[in-house]
């Protein structure tokens, strides 16, 4: 049985880490936020101590390690804009990190783990959880299969309609989540690279707070991309029916069905980790490089745009 802590508690995704945690028969010994909308620890470690204060957290942890009770992992699901420093953490502690995406906002700031990776001999491991799809999977070896010089037609279509509080929070600041792009994309960015290769092109056809939408190339695709936070941008069929979500990748014209079998990918993360199974750094890069180039990336009206533009 390993020892866990947690850092972001009340996260919207901090119950799917409490579960993985849980059903690979591990424990939690210590969690932190600065929100005490917690309860829900109740359904899985009741007795695992709780901190509203990183430096009483972080003492917890320390007098822990000098008592002699070995931290083995520190779970982060804090704000995109915080994940390397809370990684930090975790390796000074003598525990591996496992963070959410995107493990970071920049791609050097991915070098500069590895060399703390490095110095501390601990790990640190990301939830790319797409890749452990089924359906997804069995897309990657029919790719894998395939002619090398084939080059799939990609629509990518993903809008999850957010309320006024997500330009409140720290969601809408792009300096703290990194945009749409990376906010909501970057699972989407990850799968793709994986699939498909190297990127060859990097194309933005728009770029709001609210919406983003371009053309990336890769080895083995061309994929139009479009990414909305706004239901406005619902297509008229799904908004008659009160749907407020819409999801839709196709290649080849052909429809990507993977709507179900999410619910375990991050236990499945977890087991891959625990066997030194799981995705690192070097994993991560490359969609977090094609991210922040859509940052940053000058506008062209031109060019392979999406169907919904």
């Amino acid at each position: 049985m390993k020892n866990f802590a947690l850092i972001g508690a009340a996260g919207y995704i901090a119950p799917r880490h409490l579960k993985a945690i849980k059903d690979t028969h591990n424990t939690l010994i210590a969690a932190l936020d600065k929100f005490d909308s917690v309860g829900m620890m109740d359904s899985y470690f009741p007795k695992a101590d709780f901190f509203v204060e990183f430096e009483r957290f972080d003492r917890h942890i320390e007098k822990l390690r000098r008592n002699g009770t070995q931290l083995d992992y520190v779970s982060i699901c804090t704000p995109n804009y915080l994940h390397d420093a809370h990684i930090r953490m975790a390796l000074r502690s003598g525990a591996d990190a496992i963070c959410e995406k995107p493990l970071v906002l920049n791609p050097w700031n991915v070098d500069a783990l590895l060399d703390i990776e490095k110095e501390s001999g601990k790990k640190i491991h990301t939830i790319l959880q797409l890749r452990l799809h089924p359906s997804i999977i069995a897309l990657k070896k029919k790719i894998d299969a395939g002619s090398s010089d084939t080059k799939y037609d990609v629509d990518l279509t993903y809008i999850t309609s957010r309320g006024k509080w997500y330009d409140i929070s720290w969601k809408g600041d792009e300096s703290k989540s990194g945009g749409i792009a990376t906010n909501i994309g970057i699972h989407f960015f990850d799968m793709l690279a994986w699939l498909f290769g190297d990127v060859q092109e990097n194309i933005v056809h728009l770029r709001e707070k609210d919406k983003s939408a371009g053309y990336l190339e890769f080895k083995k695709a061309r994929v139009r991309w479009f990414l909305s936070i706004d239901e406005n941008s619902l297509p008229k069929r799904i908004q008659e029916i009160g749907q407020r979500t819409y999801r839709s990748i196709t290649i080849n014209t052909e429809e990507l069905e993977f709507s179900t079998g999410f619910t375990e990918l991050h236990t499945e993360s977890y087991k891959q980790i625990l066997k030194g199974e799981g995705f690192g750094l070097n994993d991560a890069k490359e969609s977090i490089k094609i991210a922040q180039k859509i940052r940053n990336n000058v506008i062209i009206t031109k060019g392979e745009k999406h169907p919904f533009l």
